[in-house]
């Protein structure tokens, strides 16, 4: 079922892992940028066309009436676990507030920083089967947190009333603001440009399909994004001690998603895969979306045989996977060598679901290796910085030399006069 890869082929497995990431669609990029173009300079009769072509609903208001997500709170059968999440993570954000900082010299000069939350911020989210409302709190609730002034929420329509009640109730629960029903890249590229309808933001987040992603790839520059996130990874490190019933769980909770998604397990034994792999096959029998993680663990799973720990360890950095499970004995231990993973969880009783929906870090993670250089989604991604500078008169005339004679080396005179004409020269 999982493609075997051992110590002297570990090279081909990262190379065929590399060239599944890096696969580019320049058709849906062609196809996103016109219809980004369309919006840009059709506003609302724009979106209402794709909306009708692609939603296959006709609407006269696109925004959804205020108090909506309130009833839809009072009638869905998650209230109380939507609740008790939003409470963990947003504990676990508030922690993330930054202070800005003023470093005061002797002569009277004072220099620092300032953090500052972004004014207006847009949530995609998507519709129908691949409606999470748990998206809706990991990405709303950070930029609350932050002290965003205004969350817009764009979700497609839904077919019928209780197609979208949890994500509704969801948008409540996070303090969403104002919620849009347009979907797809017209939605991000009325959140970008803004419409007569839709209002402009300063950054887009939320997870998407292929042209969701493409879209805001396109949009970066014009608003800033989260992040473009691929298809949902998990990482599995099983020492031998680890259940095969928990390891199998947690490979499938990947699986699931969709037919792109890559769960990966790491052993140190042939007896320890076969076992995960019985395991599997029990499990996959009795779940509805089987049809699917066939597909995913056929074309993207794959099991590492390490010799020990130390390689485990360096595969999975190399890895970057999304989700890491350590799922061992002591895992404390080891996880300062972990350096590149979106989020990782500890021991037998740690699964990935946990974090997911429950814990309270955020489940907005690095996908496709970007782990090497990317970060979660965190209330520092709704803030901005900026630096201040305040010298006096004698100060600047103390560093004038200097300032000019790195301006000179530069050739920028301009730079040089602007000293000096203080100075009296």
């Amino acid at each position: 079922m999982l493609k075997r890869f051992y110590e002297n082929d570990f090279d081909s497995f990262f190379s065929q892992l590399d060239e599944k990431r890096n696969v580019t669609e320049a058709d849906v990029a062609k196809i996103v940028s016109d219809i980004i173009d369309d919006v840009k300079k059709g506003g609302d009769s724009s979106l209402r066309k794709y909306t009708e072509k692609f939603d296959k609903v006709s609407l006269e208001n696109f925004e959804v009436p205020a108090e909506k997500p309130t009833e839809a709170l009072e009638r869905s059968r998650i209230k109380e676990p939507l609740i008790a999440a939003a409470k963990n993570i947003r504990t676990y954000h508030e922690h993330q507030l930054a202070d800005g900082f003023k470093i005061e010299s002797e002569n009277g000069c004072a220099i620092g920083r300032r953090v500052l939350p972004l004014k207006r911020v847009g949530v995609y989210v998507p519709g129908g089967k691949a409606a999470y409302p748990s998206s809706v709190l990991m990405n709303a609730i950070p930029a609350k947190v932050a002290g965003v002034e205004e969350i817009i929420m764009v979700t497609p329509p839904p077919k019928n009333e209780d197609e979208n009640t949890d994500i509704l109730a969801a948008a409540a629960v996070a303090g969403v603001d104002r919620i849009f029903y347009c979907g797809g890249a017209q939605a991000l590229a009325a959140l970008a440009y803004g419409t007569e309808s839709v209002p402009k933001v300063d950054k887009i987040v939320g997870p998407g399909n292929i042209f969701v992603a493409t879209a805001k790839k396109l949009l970066f520059g014009t608003v800033d994004i989260d992040m473009i996130a691929g298809p949902s990874e998990i990482c599995v490190i099983a020492d031998e001690n680890a259940p095969e019933k928990y390891v199998a769980a947690d490979l499938l909770s990947q699986a699931e998603h969709d037919e792109l998604a890559s769960s990966i397990l790491v052993c140190f034994s042939e007896e320890k895969a076969k076992k995960v792999e019985e395991e599997l096959e029990k499990q996959i029998a009795m779940l509805p979306r089987s049809e699917i993680i066939n597909k995913s663990l056929e074309n993207n799973g794959a099991v590492l045989i390490c010799k020990d720990m130390d390689s485990a360890l360096d595969a999975a950095n190399k890895i970057a996977s999304e989700h890491l499970e350590l799922c061992i004995e002591d895992p404390f231990k080891y996880l300062d060598k972990v350096r590149n993973a979106g989020s990782v969880f500890l021991g037998y009783y740690s699964p990935e679901p946990l974090g997911d929906y429950y814990a309270g870090p955020n489940h907005v993670l690095p996908t496709s290796g970007t782990a090497r250089f990317f970060s979660p989604l965190s209330v520092e991604s709704f803030t901005k910085t900026s630096s201040f500078i305040y010298y006096t008169q004698s100060a600047l005339s103390a560093a004038a030399s200097d300032i000019t004679a790195i301006a000179r080396a530069e050739r920028l005179m301009a730079h040089a006069n602007a000293i000096e004409v203080r100075e009296g020269k």
